[in-house]
């Protein structure tokens, strides 16, 4: 059936890759960013595949808070209904904790948690006035357990997310609102160029976004995307006792 979905972040990375293959099953495009030239210039390459997509594009700072309330309500104003919102855009710097970085860190827990809120916020309104809709929240294998050095907040901020859009879930489990967690490992996107250079775990953007595309196309509770060998490796870092865990990571 054909959705109306909305993505935040959706000018680059695992944004944009969900753009590409949602359009390709067919369904319309809210797309927001704070780069518009990158978000138009996706749109127009989508066209060139899949012309019946309707697509808008929408500049958006996550962490201006009026701005995301503002942009939401105009997408719904476009389309009439908004289906499914990825709450999508994040931001990976960081630094060890007491090395002098608290502003890279403070950016990176105001981006990924308060702005998220503010996110999920805005959605939640559309669907609750709806009465119907699908929030996805995007989080990461890192919220699995608390990490070291400069993973540290970003950690943090994802096992956050995750949290909020878990709570959501508890509070309208067997209503027609659905909530999915993401919880993707290491695919490639401009935030982890460094890490890709690496890692042999590393999922090519194509592959990594098709997984969880997958899953949230099922309405999946939640899902370590992809499922190898993220699924696995995930009970292993909860349980690992810490010399292991350290190894792991």
């Amino acid at each position: 059936m054909r959705k109306t979905i909305l993505i935040t972040g959706a000018s680059s990375g695992l944004g944009a890759e969900m753009a590409r293959q949602f359009a390709a099953r067919g369904h319309d495009l809210a797309l927001c960013a704070r780069r518009t030239d990158k978000l138009e210039a996706l749109r127009d390459e989508i066209h060139e595949h899949h012309s019946a997509a309707r697509i808008e594009v929408r500049a958006l700072d996550v962490t201006d808070d009026d701005q995301v309330f503002e942009v939401f309500r105009a997408f719904r104003k476009d389309f009439g209904t908004i289906d499914r919102v990825v709450v999508n855009a994040g931001l990976g710097k960081g630094a060890p904790l007491g090395t002098g970085r608290y502003d890279a860190n403070k950016q990176t827990a105001m981006t990924n948690f308060v702005a998220a809120l503010a996110q999920s916020e805005a959605a939640m309104e559309i669907f609750r006035d709806q009465g119907a809709g699908h929030f996805v929240m995007i989080s990461s294998m890192s919220a699995v357990r608390g990490m070291p050095k400069t993973l540290t907040t970003y950690a943090a901020t994802k096992a956050g997310v995750a949290h909020l859009a878990e709570g959501l879930r508890a509070e309208l489990h067997g209503t027609p609102i659905k909530v999915t967690v993401l919880y993707p490992g290491y695919i490639r996107s401009e935030m982890n160029e460094k890490v890709a250079q690496s890692t042999p775990l590393m999922a090519s953007t194509e592959k990594g976004v098709r997984a969880m595309v997958a899953a949230i196309e099922k309405e999946k509770d939640s899902a370590f995307v992809p499922t190898l060998p993220w699924a696995p490796m995930s009970v292993l870092m909860r349980h690992a006792p810490m010399p292991l865990f350290r190894k792991l990571i």
